[in-house]
């Protein structure tokens, strides 16, 4: 078994730019406006129902702001950035379903 081969490194150039973590989560939901963002596949919608049920049983002051991806990229691909940009500002926070 005669032949030659290429060894690679497994290394590569990383981006320079330092590391930030995650916001703190918000420490109560009372009063809050929650942004429900979905990725637009076809349980990512129905997930965001279920959540958005529970948020409204628990918490009868709570604030719902939906946004949905239509197309299957990046929000930050698509026309929608600014809108998505302005929606984002109006959230005290965001969660995420993915609907696969």
């Amino acid at each position: 078994m005669g032949g030659s081969y290429e060894v690679m490194s497994p290394w590569a150039e990383v981006d320079p730019r330092p590391l930030e973590g995650i916001n703190p989560r918000l420490a109560d939901l009372r009063g809050r406006r929650i942004g429900l963002f979905h990725n637009g596949k076809v349980a990512a919608k129905p997930i965001t129902d279920a959540v958005e049920a529970e948020l409204r049983a628990r918490y009868d002051d709570i604030t719902i702001a939906r946004f949905g991806r239509t197309a299957n990229l990046e929000v930050a691909e698509t026309s929608d950035r600014a809108r998505y940009e302005e929606w984002v500002k109006e959230v005290d926070a965001v969660i995420h379903a993915v609907g696969d």
